[in-house]
């Protein structure tokens, strides 16, 4: 537990809470670090399957703590400068984790809290919830990645929109736009955020680190490195005791159980 983010343990999840509720779970440099040694202790804890995000009180995250960064003597420039560092390396973890991470929206997910959200593998909003790109109505830009899962999701002509327009995206736009994965009522979050995670952990986690490794790196890829990165992927999987169980099970004609 740190001083603005907490990890709890759920039965193989670990469920980090971005805590400064005050301020709307705002991203300072002091919360992004600690942010960034509790994902890299997840995506390195074998106890450790799943990873869900969430933010205490009304909001997931605000976004970068503008008020901190216009109030500080060397500006808000180097401010930026430090703090995105830090968020980035929150966002690559996320990334390049071999494991399923889902943000449990609760609340309005804003500026660099919408990019963080964007980078998880899964999202669950909740119904009352809102998203809002938020960099460029105050003449920023966008970061924390944003840019480049944005597109991703929603096409570039989606995402130049909601780049130059910056309106709120409700759940159920958001749902219709594939910004989110499940929108559930408000009391609902967690409990449907942990029933997702149960059925992704149903399949096998091994076979899931590979899916997303390869998706990710496809648009960026060559075909024939792709295929090589498939080859290389498939091979292992068949070695690996889940791939062995998936198939014995296929043949045997019964239920696998993975991930033992």
């Amino acid at each position: 537990m740190g001083d603005y983010t907490e990890i709890t343990m759920i039965d193989g999840v670990a469920q980090i809470l971005l805590n400064r509720p005050r301020h709307y779970n705002a991203l300072d440099i002091a919360t992004a670090r600690e942010l960034s040694a509790l994902l890299l202790r997840c995506a390195t804890d074998p106890e450790i399957q799943c990873v869900l995000i969430t933010g205490a009180g009304e909001a997931f995250s605000a976004g970068g703590d503008i008020r901190r960064a216009m109030s500080h003597p060397r500006g808000p420039g180097a401010v930026f400068h430090e703090l995105a560092t830090q968020v980035h390396v929150c966002v690559t973890e996320i990334r390049r984790m071999r494991k399923p991470v889902l943000a449990a929206i609760n609340g309005i997910a804003a500026g660099g809290g919408f990019s963080l959200a964007l980078a998880c593998d899964f999202r669950v909003m909740a119904e009352s919830a809102r998203l809002k790109q938020g960099f460029t109505s105050n003449a920023l830009c966008i970061d924390a990645g944003g840019t480049f899962t944005l597109p991703r999701l929603v096409g570039l002509a989606r995402a130049l929109e909601i780049a130059a327009l910056d309106e709120p995206v409700d759940a159920r736009q958001a749902l219709a736009w594939g910004l989110v994965t499940e929108v559930a009522a408000d009391d609902q979050l967690m409990e449907r955020s942990h029933a997702l995670l149960k059925r992704i952990r149903a399949k096998s986690l091994h076979t899931f680190g590979w899916s997303k490794t390869l998706l990710s790196q496809s648009l960026e890829t060559a075909l024939e490195t792709q295929l090589a990165c498939e080859r290389e992927g498939l091979v292992d999987c068949a070695s690996h005791p889940d791939g062995l169980e998936g198939m014995r099970a296929f043949l045997e004609r019964r239920k696998p159980l993975f991930n033992r």
